[in-house]
């Protein structure tokens, strides 16, 4: 999903360009509750079933509508988070009840670094993490392409050498 073409630092008035997270990160996040809800209502099923009677087993419903409640929040909180690259420095925007908005000034940047294990390599993502010198400004965006995770890194990185020469 995205917003921009990335490739200025924003609009002609001065907006930043945002984008958009990629739909990989969501089919993810689903799967992985798919799994942990089933195996937790398996679980419950037997446990109750077998130590208390079967009318218990009932109660195994009760992660897979908790389950179902949170698929719909999955999709909310994936919307929610978007990053867009500044002249000076990067923004990182996410929450849905509470927004958050992370600056990250590409002078203050010590690492990045692009992380991608085996269920985001499985998909298709990477994981772009910044370090700064300030440890509050740390901030971390998921569920990229590896290519733009990469092209974002190389950015970063470059950026934070130019500004941090003069410091």
């Amino acid at each position: 999903m995205e917003t921009g073409s990335g490739k200025d630092a924003g609009t002609a008035a001065g907006e930043p360009v945002w984008r958009g997270l990629r739909p990989g990160l969501l089919r993810v996040r689903r799967m992985l509750l798919a799994v942990w809800a089933g195996a937790l209502a398996l679980a419950t099923g037997l446990l109750l079933g077998l130590l208390l009677g079967p009318s218990w087993a009932a109660w195994a419903l009760l992660p897979l509508l908790s389950a179902a409640w949170c698929w719909r929040l999955l999709e909310r909180n994936w919307r929610s988070w978007r990053y867009a690259e500044r002249a000076d420095d990067l923004l990182i925007s996410r929450g849905v009840l509470w927004r958050e908005e992370t600056v990250v000034p590409y002078g203050r940047m010590q690492l990045v670094e692009v992380t991608s294990g085996p269920v985001e390599r499985r998909f298709g993502l990477a994981t772009v993490q910044l370090h700064t010198a300030a440890a509050a400004t740390d901030a971390t965006i998921p569920g990229l392409d590896p290519a733009e995770a990469e092209r974002l890194r190389d950015r970063l990185t470059q950026l934070g050498e130019a500004r941090s020469a003069g410091l």
